[in-house]
Protein backbone atom coordinates (compact mmCIF):
# COMPACT_ATOMS: atom_id res chain seq x y z
CA UNK A 1 0.00 0.00 0.00
CA UNK A 2 1.49 3.38 -1.05
CA UNK A 3 1.32 6.19 1.52
CA UNK A 4 1.07 9.76 0.24
CA UNK A 5 3.80 11.84 1.89
CA UNK A 6 1.68 14.99 2.06
CA UNK A 7 -1.20 13.24 3.84
CA UNK A 8 1.21 11.53 6.22
CA UNK A 9 2.72 14.91 7.14
CA UNK A 10 -0.75 16.38 7.73
CA UNK A 11 -1.64 13.52 10.04
CA UNK A 12 1.56 14.02 12.06
CA UNK A 13 0.92 17.77 12.34
CA UNK A 14 -2.69 17.13 13.40
CA UNK A 15 -1.61 14.67 16.10
CA UNK A 16 0.96 17.16 17.46
CA UNK A 17 -1.61 19.97 17.56
CA UNK A 18 -4.14 17.76 19.39
CA UNK A 19 -1.49 16.70 21.92
CA UNK A 20 -0.64 20.33 22.63
CA UNK A 21 -4.31 21.23 23.02
CA UNK A 22 -4.79 18.26 25.31
CA UNK A 23 -1.78 19.33 27.34
CA UNK A 24 -3.21 22.85 27.74
CA UNK A 25 -6.57 21.43 28.84
CA UNK A 26 -4.90 19.10 31.37
CA UNK A 27 -2.80 21.98 32.70
CA UNK A 28 -5.94 24.09 33.19
CA UNK A 29 -7.68 21.19 34.94
CA UNK A 30 -4.73 20.67 37.28
CA UNK A 31 -4.62 24.39 38.06
CA UNK A 32 -8.37 24.38 38.78
CA UNK A 33 -8.03 21.32 41.03
CA UNK A 34 -5.15 22.96 42.91
CA UNK A 35 -7.10 26.19 43.48
CA UNK A 36 -10.13 24.19 44.63
CA UNK A 37 -7.92 22.19 47.01
CA UNK A 38 -6.46 25.37 48.51
CA UNK A 39 -9.94 26.88 48.89
CA UNK A 40 -11.29 23.92 50.89
CA UNK A 41 -8.11 23.72 52.98
CA UNK A 42 -8.60 27.38 53.95
CA UNK A 43 -12.28 26.81 54.77
CA UNK A 44 -11.43 23.77 56.92
CA UNK A 45 -8.56 25.60 58.61
CA UNK A 46 -10.81 28.56 59.45
CA UNK A 47 -13.22 26.19 61.24
CA UNK A 48 -10.35 24.53 63.13
CA UNK A 49 -8.83 27.89 64.08
CA UNK A 50 -12.17 29.20 65.35
CA UNK A 51 -12.85 26.05 67.35
CA UNK A 52 -9.41 25.97 68.96
CA UNK A 53 -8.69 29.67 69.56
CA UNK A 54 -12.13 31.24 70.00
CA UNK A 55 -13.65 28.45 72.09
CA UNK A 56 -11.26 25.75 73.38
CA UNK A 57 -8.22 27.84 74.34
CA UNK A 58 -10.17 30.32 76.46
CA UNK A 59 -12.04 27.51 78.22
CA UNK A 60 -8.70 25.86 79.15
CA UNK A 61 -9.55 22.34 78.01
CA UNK A 62 -6.77 19.73 78.12
CA UNK A 63 -5.22 19.83 74.66
CA UNK A 64 -5.19 16.80 72.39
CA UNK A 65 -2.71 15.93 69.67
CA UNK A 66 0.99 16.79 69.82
CA UNK A 67 0.26 20.07 71.63
CA UNK A 68 -1.30 18.13 74.48
CA UNK A 69 1.61 15.66 74.58
CA UNK A 70 4.09 18.57 74.63
CA UNK A 71 2.27 20.15 77.58
CA UNK A 72 2.42 16.84 79.44
CA UNK A 73 6.18 16.53 78.81
CA UNK A 74 6.65 20.10 80.01
CA UNK A 75 4.69 19.41 83.20
CA UNK A 76 6.62 16.21 83.92
CA UNK A 77 10.20 17.02 82.95
CA UNK A 78 10.25 20.69 81.93
CA UNK A 79 10.87 19.97 78.24
CA UNK A 80 10.18 23.15 76.20
CA UNK A 81 6.82 22.86 74.46
CA UNK A 82 8.05 24.12 71.08
CA UNK A 83 11.08 21.81 71.10
CA UNK A 84 9.09 18.71 72.04
CA UNK A 85 6.48 19.50 69.35
CA UNK A 86 9.20 19.63 66.70
CA UNK A 87 10.87 16.46 67.99
CA UNK A 88 7.54 14.60 67.90
CA UNK A 89 6.77 15.80 64.38
CA UNK A 90 10.10 14.73 62.82
CA UNK A 91 9.77 10.91 63.09
CA UNK A 92 6.04 11.04 62.36
CA UNK A 93 6.67 13.16 59.25
CA UNK A 94 9.20 10.61 58.01
CA UNK A 95 6.71 7.81 58.67
CA UNK A 96 4.00 9.70 56.78
CA UNK A 97 6.29 10.37 53.83
CA UNK A 98 7.20 6.70 53.49
CA UNK A 99 3.77 5.23 54.26
CA UNK A 100 1.28 7.73 52.81
CA UNK A 101 3.25 9.15 49.90
CA UNK A 102 4.78 12.40 48.72
CA UNK A 103 1.55 14.05 47.55
CA UNK A 104 -0.23 13.61 50.90
CA UNK A 105 2.87 14.77 52.76
CA UNK A 106 3.18 17.98 50.72
CA UNK A 107 -0.53 18.83 51.00
CA UNK A 108 -0.42 18.15 54.75
CA UNK A 109 2.58 20.46 55.21
CA UNK A 110 0.81 23.17 53.23
CA UNK A 111 -2.40 22.73 55.24
CA UNK A 112 -0.46 22.76 58.53
CA UNK A 113 1.09 26.12 57.61
CA UNK A 114 -2.31 27.53 56.57
CA UNK A 115 -4.03 26.40 59.77
CA UNK A 116 -1.17 27.69 61.96
CA UNK A 117 -1.29 31.13 60.33
CA UNK A 118 -5.06 31.30 60.69
CA UNK A 119 -4.90 30.32 64.38
CA UNK A 120 -2.24 32.94 65.19
CA UNK A 121 -3.34 35.85 63.00
CA UNK A 122 -6.92 35.43 61.78
CA UNK A 123 -8.77 33.80 64.69
CA UNK A 124 -7.80 36.64 67.11
CA UNK A 125 -9.74 39.04 64.84
CA UNK A 126 -13.00 37.28 65.78
CA UNK A 127 -14.78 37.56 69.17
CA UNK A 128 -13.66 35.07 71.82
CA UNK A 129 -16.35 33.14 73.67
CA UNK A 130 -15.99 33.50 77.46
CA UNK A 131 -19.26 31.98 78.63
CA UNK A 132 -20.17 28.47 79.76
CA UNK A 133 -17.45 25.84 79.40
CA UNK A 134 -20.07 23.30 78.35
CA UNK A 135 -21.24 25.47 75.45
CA UNK A 136 -17.62 26.12 74.55
CA UNK A 137 -17.02 22.35 74.46
CA UNK A 138 -20.05 21.79 72.23
CA UNK A 139 -19.00 24.56 69.81
CA UNK A 140 -15.39 23.34 69.75
CA UNK A 141 -16.38 19.77 68.88
CA UNK A 142 -18.85 20.74 66.14
CA UNK A 143 -16.90 23.59 64.49
CA UNK A 144 -13.47 21.93 64.64
CA UNK A 145 -15.01 18.62 63.56
CA UNK A 146 -16.42 20.28 60.44
CA UNK A 147 -12.99 21.71 59.66
CA UNK A 148 -11.14 18.42 60.07
CA UNK A 149 -13.75 16.54 58.02
CA UNK A 150 -13.45 19.00 55.11
CA UNK A 151 -9.66 18.69 55.11
CA UNK A 152 -9.70 14.89 55.37
CA UNK A 153 -12.24 14.63 52.56
CA UNK A 154 -9.88 16.58 50.30
CA UNK A 155 -7.05 14.08 50.89
CA UNK A 156 -5.03 16.24 53.27
CA UNK A 157 -4.39 16.74 56.98
CA UNK A 158 -3.04 19.30 59.43
CA UNK A 159 0.08 17.33 60.32
CA UNK A 160 1.05 16.25 63.82
CA UNK A 161 -1.32 13.66 65.23
CA UNK A 162 -3.16 13.59 61.90
CA UNK A 163 -0.16 11.77 60.42
CA UNK A 164 -0.60 8.97 62.96
CA UNK A 165 -4.38 8.91 62.34
CA UNK A 166 -3.90 8.54 58.60
CA UNK A 167 -1.14 5.97 59.07
CA UNK A 168 -3.50 3.87 61.20
CA UNK A 169 -6.23 4.36 58.59
CA UNK A 170 -3.78 3.12 55.94
CA UNK A 171 -3.11 -0.05 57.93
CA UNK A 172 -6.72 -0.48 59.10
CA UNK A 173 -8.85 0.87 56.22
CA UNK A 174 -12.04 -0.64 57.67
CA UNK A 175 -11.86 1.52 60.82
CA UNK A 176 -13.74 4.88 60.55
CA UNK A 177 -11.53 7.96 60.84
CA UNK A 178 -13.65 9.38 63.68
CA UNK A 179 -13.07 6.30 65.81
CA UNK A 180 -9.30 6.59 65.37
CA UNK A 181 -9.47 10.28 66.29
CA UNK A 182 -11.55 9.54 69.38
CA UNK A 183 -9.25 6.93 70.90
CA UNK A 184 -6.01 8.77 70.06
CA UNK A 185 -7.26 12.11 71.42
CA UNK A 186 -8.98 10.50 74.41
CA UNK A 187 -5.68 9.05 75.59
CA UNK A 188 -3.93 12.42 75.39
CA UNK A 189 -6.82 14.25 77.07
CA UNK A 190 -6.92 11.79 79.99
CA UNK A 191 -3.15 12.05 80.46
CA UNK A 192 -3.35 15.85 80.35
CA UNK A 193 -6.21 15.89 82.84
CA UNK A 194 -4.25 13.76 85.32
CA UNK A 195 -1.13 15.93 84.98
CA UNK A 196 -3.00 19.25 85.26
CA UNK A 197 -5.33 17.93 88.01
CA UNK A 198 -8.40 19.41 86.27
CA UNK A 199 -11.26 16.93 86.51
CA UNK A 200 -13.87 19.27 85.01
CA UNK A 201 -11.52 20.16 82.16
CA UNK A 202 -10.95 16.48 81.47
CA UNK A 203 -14.69 15.82 81.27
CA UNK A 204 -15.12 18.74 78.87
CA UNK A 205 -12.15 17.48 76.87
CA UNK A 206 -13.82 14.07 76.52
CA UNK A 207 -17.02 15.79 75.34
CA UNK A 208 -15.04 17.74 72.74
CA UNK A 209 -13.27 14.59 71.56
CA UNK A 210 -16.53 12.63 71.25
CA UNK A 211 -18.31 15.41 69.37
CA UNK A 212 -15.38 16.06 67.05
CA UNK A 213 -14.98 12.40 66.10
CA UNK A 214 -18.75 12.01 65.61
CA UNK A 215 -18.99 15.08 63.35
CA UNK A 216 -16.02 13.87 61.28
CA UNK A 217 -17.60 10.46 60.72
CA UNK A 218 -21.08 11.82 60.02
CA UNK A 219 -19.84 14.35 57.49
CA UNK A 220 -17.33 12.09 55.74
CA UNK A 221 -19.31 8.88 55.58
CA UNK A 222 -22.71 10.58 55.50
CA UNK A 223 -21.90 11.71 51.96
CA UNK A 224 -22.24 8.07 50.87
CA UNK A 225 -25.23 7.32 53.09
CA UNK A 226 -28.60 6.55 51.58
CA UNK A 227 -31.47 4.12 51.63
CA UNK A 228 -32.30 0.92 49.81
CA UNK A 229 -35.80 -0.02 48.73
CA UNK A 230 -36.83 -3.65 48.21
CA UNK A 231 -40.13 -3.75 46.33
CA UNK A 232 -42.12 -6.97 45.89
CA UNK A 233 -44.47 -6.56 42.93
CA UNK A 234 -46.16 -8.26 39.96
CA UNK A 235 -45.02 -5.49 37.63
CA UNK A 236 -41.25 -5.48 37.88
CA UNK A 237 -40.48 -3.71 34.60
CA UNK A 238 -43.13 -1.04 35.25
CA UNK A 239 -41.66 -0.29 38.68
CA UNK A 240 -38.15 -0.06 37.18
CA UNK A 241 -39.41 2.40 34.55
CA UNK A 242 -41.19 4.49 37.18
CA UNK A 243 -38.08 4.71 39.35
CA UNK A 244 -35.97 5.67 36.34
CA UNK A 245 -38.41 8.46 35.46
CA UNK A 246 -38.59 9.65 39.06
CA UNK A 247 -34.91 9.92 40.02
CA UNK A 248 -32.84 8.29 37.26
CA UNK A 249 -31.57 5.59 39.60
CA UNK A 250 -30.61 2.09 38.48
CA UNK A 251 -32.63 -0.90 39.61
CA UNK A 252 -32.19 -4.65 39.87
CA UNK A 253 -34.94 -7.21 39.28
CA UNK A 254 -34.89 -10.61 40.96
CA UNK A 255 -37.41 -13.40 40.37
CA UNK A 256 -39.05 -14.37 43.65
CA UNK A 257 -41.62 -16.88 44.92
CA UNK A 258 -44.21 -16.10 47.59
CA UNK A 259 -43.67 -18.18 50.71
CA UNK A 260 -47.38 -18.68 51.52
CA UNK A 261 -49.09 -19.10 48.15
CA UNK A 262 -46.07 -19.98 46.06
CA UNK A 263 -47.01 -17.42 43.39
CA UNK A 264 -44.38 -15.88 41.12
CA UNK A 265 -43.41 -12.32 42.04
CA UNK A 266 -40.55 -9.96 41.27
CA UNK A 267 -38.25 -8.20 43.72
CA UNK A 268 -37.00 -4.79 42.59
CA UNK A 269 -34.01 -3.34 44.45
CA UNK A 270 -33.01 0.32 44.26
CA UNK A 271 -30.44 2.39 46.20
CA UNK A 272 -30.83 6.16 46.32
CA UNK A 273 -30.36 9.15 48.59
CA UNK A 274 -32.59 9.89 51.57
CA UNK A 275 -34.19 12.80 49.70
CA UNK A 276 -34.98 10.72 46.62
CA UNK A 277 -36.46 7.80 48.57
CA UNK A 278 -39.68 9.64 49.42
CA UNK A 279 -40.33 10.38 45.73
CA UNK A 280 -39.60 6.75 44.84
CA UNK A 281 -41.97 5.50 47.51
CA UNK A 282 -44.82 7.72 46.34
CA UNK A 283 -44.25 6.87 42.66
CA UNK A 284 -44.21 3.10 43.35
CA UNK A 285 -47.41 3.27 45.41
CA UNK A 286 -49.11 5.13 42.58
CA UNK A 287 -47.92 2.66 39.92
CA UNK A 288 -48.75 -0.47 41.93
CA UNK A 289 -50.89 0.07 45.06
CA UNK A 290 -50.46 -3.61 45.98
CA UNK A 291 -46.66 -3.47 45.98
CA UNK A 292 -44.93 -4.49 49.20
CA UNK A 293 -42.13 -1.99 49.98
CA UNK A 294 -39.28 -2.43 52.45
CA UNK A 295 -36.98 0.56 53.01
CA UNK A 296 -33.75 0.09 54.95
CA UNK A 297 -30.98 2.63 55.73
CA UNK A 298 -27.57 2.19 54.09
CA UNK A 299 -24.58 3.68 55.87
CA UNK A 300 -22.53 3.70 52.67
CA UNK A 301 -23.42 3.31 49.01
CA UNK A 302 -20.65 3.04 46.41
CA UNK A 303 -21.05 3.07 42.67
CA UNK A 304 -22.35 5.21 39.82
CA UNK A 305 -24.30 8.24 40.99
CA UNK A 306 -22.80 8.23 44.51
CA UNK A 307 -19.77 10.14 45.79
CA UNK A 308 -16.61 8.29 46.76
CA UNK A 309 -14.40 9.63 49.56
CA UNK A 310 -10.72 8.65 49.40
CA UNK A 311 -9.09 9.41 52.74
CA UNK A 312 -5.38 10.11 52.90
Amino acid sequence: MEINGEWFTKIIVYVIIMQRKGGIVMEKLKKHEFITQIFWEIIGSICIAAGIYNFAAQARFPMSGFSGISIILYQLWGVPIGLSTILLNVPVSILCFRLLGKSFFISSMRCMVISSILIDYVAPLFPVYTGSRLLAALCTGVIAGLGYAVIYMKGSSTGGMDFIIMAVKKKKPHVPVGRIIFFSDLLVVLMGGMILQDIDGTIYGIIVTFLLSTVVDKLMYGVNAGKMAMIVTDYGQLICDVIDETCQRGTTRINAVGGYRGDQRQLVMCACSNKEMYSVQQAVKKADPCAFIIIVPSDEVHGEGFSHIQVG
